[in-house]
């Protein structure tokens, strides 16, 4: 069983209890996964000339987002900074393809959400 105190989780057992956090390090690598994993599975059923190319980019942009905006260290709010980072890192593929609304708008919330969690579990 889990239990929140203090910022940190304790992790309960039978026999003893510990103090499990995670590094910013893994949570970047975890946000990270997460947030281009979710992409994908969203572009699975859309057409591509080049599925795979399509796929893997959109992965690791994403992928690049949630690293980002967690381990960045800018004295800011952390929905702003996963905004901002969000936004930059999806301008590219947004002008490349000319599909501005739904690469933008994802990488936005995305970077919005990543920040969130920023402000909540990174001191």
């Amino acid at each position: 069983m889990m239990v929140r105190r203090g910022g940190n989780w304790l992790v309960l057992g039978i026999r003893h209890f510990r103090l499990a956090k995670m590094s910013r390090f893994a949570l970047a690598n975890l946000c990270g996964l997460v947030f281009g994993t979710l992409t994908v599975l969203s572009m699975l059923p859309m057409s591509f000339p080049d599925k795979r190319a399509a796929l893997l980019g959109a992965f690791f942009n994403r992928f690049a987002i949630g690293f980002v905006v967690i381990l960045i260290d800018i004295p800011c709010s952390g929905w702003l900074i996963g905004l901002t980072i969000g936004i930059l890192l999806s301008l590219p593929p947004a002008i490349i393809t000319k599909v501005f609304m739904p690469i933008l708008g994802i990488g936005a919330v995305g970077g919005v959400i990543i920040g969130l969690i920023r402000a909540k579990f990174v001191g």
